[in-house]
């Protein structure tokens, strides 16, 4: 089965081809036809494609909205020089879209009908930024492929609703959930879902056996313990702001601070909200930029101080919900990392496990440094009782996966 997934923002459109079915994910065969990205929807858009044989094509096209963007895609998808092999629309067979927030009446990845989309609306107050923008991908790709191909929406939150009450709920009074459905949902579930996925293939672990910790660490980032393939815990909470220091985001703070900040600086609660996601973590804190890269230049070779500071806090609160994590796991086999920063930067990864050597980590810094790129592998030491590990995350063969699932009727992992 051809399958398109689409992760749709504001202005932007991430996007892949991939070629799967039952066989080829038994035996972990399936095939990336290509991937990419369209951004700055809106204007004159900058879209980039890597194709199968590894080769990249940038080009630009005048695209005023999303409906524009999936045009364009599909158009290029199907275009016999495209080298996907699909010459037709009809050559799509389904497409999975990225849904953030599916509250609490999404427990798993659904095939998309008007209840659906009706219910994906209701939760737009659970994720005003995100919401809207994954429903605008769907209706686009609706418009463009037709009613008669099947849509599967594959929602963040799902992963994360195995969380035992005490804990997704908040210590606020009981009837605050009970009417407004205020609760921790917890974030990036499929990205932890796909990593503790991968974590026992290579590792040839049984899923009951497996104890983990897992850090998904990019502009955004969160902490997940997962015990026999499900999560137990997460770091976001009601909404992604919550949990670790981030990019642009604050992370765990002190809710008094919002009515503090407001009256100080004369904000609304909204700017402060606002300030809170967009102007720091990271960012506030080096008041320089919110990528990690620029930040460990600036630290290590111009010995900026807040530079310095700010990976300082990012390590410090991504060990310390580690720490929380073994305690709530009664210990783990291994503490996993991924994203763009987990993936790519050897040093975070060790900053991030100095001081863990209690729990019997301990790091081989050569094989740590030859984890970047997108390769996986462990690096802790022999003989270390908690593994240390690099595991890229694939959201989107996870999200083509389920829609093939739920497309043929196969079941859903548990």
């Amino acid at each position: 089965m051809n399958i398109l997934v689409l992760n749709a923002g504001s202005a932007t459109v991430k996007f892949q081809v991939v070629v799967t079915d039952a066989d080829r994910i038994a035996g972990d065969q399936d095939v990336k036809l290509l991937r990419g990205q369209i951004e700055r929807i809106g204007g004159e858009a900058v879209i980039t494609i890597r194709n199968l044989d590894g080769s990249t094509r940038r080009t630009t096209a005048a695209l005023r909205d999303m409906r524009a963007a999936v045009d364009w895609l599909v158009g290029y998808v199907t275009d016999p020089e495209s080298g996907t092999g699909l010459t037709a629309r009809g050559d799509i067979h389904a497409v999975g879209h990225r849904v953030v927030h599916g509250g609490e009446q999404f427990r798993s990845s659904v095939r998309v009908d008007d209840a659906v989309l009706r219910g994906i609306e209701e939760n737009v107050e659970l994720a005003p930024l995100h919401n809207p923008h994954n429903l605008r991908g769907i209706e686009a790709t609706q418009r463009a492929l037709g009613a008669g191909v099947p849509q599967v929406a594959v929602f963040d939150t799902a992963f994360h609703h195995t969380l035992p009450e005490h804990a997704y709920l908040y210590a606020i009074p009981y009837p605050l959930y009970r009417r407004h459905k205020i609760r921790r949902y917890g974030f990036h579930g499929t990205s932890h879902r796909s990593i503790a996925y991968r974590f026992r293939k290579i590792t040839g672990r049984a899923r009951s056996d497996v104890r983990i910790v897992t850090l998904h660490l990019g502009n955004g980032c969160s902490a997940c313990a997962i015990r026999g393939g499900v999560s137990i815990d997460t770091s976001m909470g009601f909404t992604p702001l919550e949990g670790l220091v981030m990019g642009t985001r604050a992370g765990d703070i002190d809710a008094a601070l919002l009515d503090y900040i407001a009256a100080k600086e004369g904000l609304s609660m909204s700017q402060v909200e606002s300030m809170l996601n967009s102007q720091s973590g990271l960012l506030g804190i080096s008041g320089l930029t919110n990528d990690m890269r620029d930040l460990l230049a600036e630290a290590n070779e111009l010995q900026d101080r807040r530079a310095r500071l700010a990976i300082d806090i990012f390590c410090y609160r991504a060990r310390k919900y580690v720490g929380a994590y073994l305690a709530a796991l009664g210990g783990a086999d291994a503490v996993v990392f991924a994203g763009g920063v987990g993936e790519n930067s050897a040093e975070i990864r060790a900053r991030i496990c100095e001081g863990l050597e209690w729990t019997g980590l301990r790091v081989d810094h050569e094989a740590n440094a030859a984890l970047v790129g997108g390769r996986e592998g462990r690096f802790s030491a022999h003989g270390s009782s908690l593994e240390a590990w690099v595991v890229p995350t694939d959201e989107e063969l996870l999200i083509a996966r389920d829609t093939y699932r739920v497309v043929s009727g196969m079941a859903l992992p548990g």
